[in-house]
């Protein structure tokens, strides 16, 4: 299998790197590097893996945080060993609750597009018309040529599952994702489909810079997932985790089960210095917790979680759409709060909610966009492999 061959090839050529990825080992370089910089104290801020890193700072080094924000949040004790009997029973990328942010966000795209009529290309009951066309696309899968190679290749129903997701994570981007999808259904030309998936490419930033020689993503990630997190050992655990989380969640559960498969046969020596807990240290100054009501691939509940557990914390919600609030979202409101408490250290009233600024499908102000374009690579790191596939290689 594929992630017995990469992962025997990280134990072979990993060095002493391999045994040492672990967030809490890059927490521990933080604080060297916040010694070497003269800081008394860290000011932080980390969107979605990042939380996970930033948490692992708050809870080794809570008398040294200065100002600390998590954004686009992970549930620190589902990353790392579940609870109950989920290490032995559900992977990680189960546990953190992805694809029931997925899904949920997805039924947002589906409510608004409806709502926004005209505005949207995929109106009209676009819950059961994109249901119609994923299920057309299972036994005839379209025709798209790259209008940068002149290439052709077929989109399958795993890849658009793997479209809308990369899609999700940016509301900036649904227009285009409609566009899309209006197409496939209506059966447009190969041409016409690859242009449509290009401009979506380059509004998620996939396109606008030249790929490095060798980009690191394939075993990058797992490196650190697999250090951090404890996961079962057994395929069969695997397979039937994907069923579960597939019959519960819909259409992610498979894609984000399988996120980190690798994990399945990672060297076990990995993640030796890890912290798998507690989580509950009081920091020297509040943690500020951002979470998203409609987050693809951080739900909402991972924010709630973390501010429970952190005792000397206050939870910033966004009642909007997309992985990440602060700067990525282009809310003012959020973006208020944020830059004040990093400037201050002054965290929002308990309770704060911010609202989006009108619709993904509705007028979108320049300035907004811009903020938006600029902020979306930022979280390639946390995008499923099969997504950046998907999204990259075509």
């Amino acid at each position: 299998m594929s992630d017995n061959r990469l992962a025997a090839a990280c134990a072979r050529h990993g060095g002493a790197i391999l045994n040492h990825m672990s967030s809490a080992d890059a927490a521990r370089d933080m604080d060297l590097l916040r010694t070497a910089f003269g800081d008394r104290k860290l000011t932080y801020l980390g969107f979605s893996y990042g939380s996970a890193l930033g948490q692992n700072y708050a809870n080794l080094f809570p008398s040294r945080v200065r100002a600390l924000v998590i954004d686009a949040v992970i549930d620190p004790i589902a990353w790392t060993i579940g609870h109950g009997n989920e290490a032995r029973t559900t992977p990680v990328g189960t546990r953190i609750g992805s694809a029931d942010g997925a899904r949920r966000t997805l039924g947002e795209f589906f409510r608004l597009c409806d709502a926004a009529g005209p505005d949207c290309a995929f109106s009209g009951n676009a819950s059961g018309r994109y249901a119609a066309l994923g299920e057309r696309l299972r036994g005839h899968p379209a025709t798209i040529t790259d209008p940068s190679t002149g290439e052709t290749f077929t989109v399958t129903y795993n890849d658009l599952i793997a479209v809308t997701l990369g899609a999700l994570y940016t509301p900036f981007v649904w227009p285009d994702l409609a566009f899309l999808l209006a197409d496939l259904e209506q059966q447009l030309s190969p041409a016409a489909l690859g242009k449509r998936l290009a401009a979506i490419r380059t509004k998620l930033g996939l396109a606008a810079a030249a790929q490095e020689e060798y980009p690191n993503y394939v075993e990058g990630s797992p490196g650190v997932a697999c250090s951090d997190s404890i996961n079962p050992r057994s395929f069969a655990a695997w397979q039937s985790a994907a069923d579960r989380a597939e019959a519960r969640y819909g259409r992610f559960g498979r894609i984000w089960n399988w996120t980190w498969s690798a994990c399945r046969s990672w060297p076990r020596t990995a993640g030796q210095d890890r912290h798998l807990g507690p989580w509950t240290a009081r920091t020297s100054s509040p943690v500020l917790v951002v979470g998203n009501y409609f987050d693809p691939a951080t739900r909402y509940q991972g924010a709630v979680a973390a501010s429970r557990l952190l005792p000397n914390s206050r939870l910033l919600s966004y009642a909007g759409w997309g992985h990440g609030g602060y700067f990525i979202a282009g809310n003012y409101c959020v973006d208020s709060h944020v830059t004040r408490y990093l400037l201050t250290g002054r965290v929002p009233a308990a309770g704060t909610v911010c609202q989006p600024e009108g619709s993904p499908f509705g007028p979108t102000s320049a300035a907004t966009l811009r903020k938006a374009q600029a902020g979306a690579g930022l979280h390639a790191v946390a995008v499923p492999v099969a997504v950046r596939r998907a999204l990259h290689a075509h």
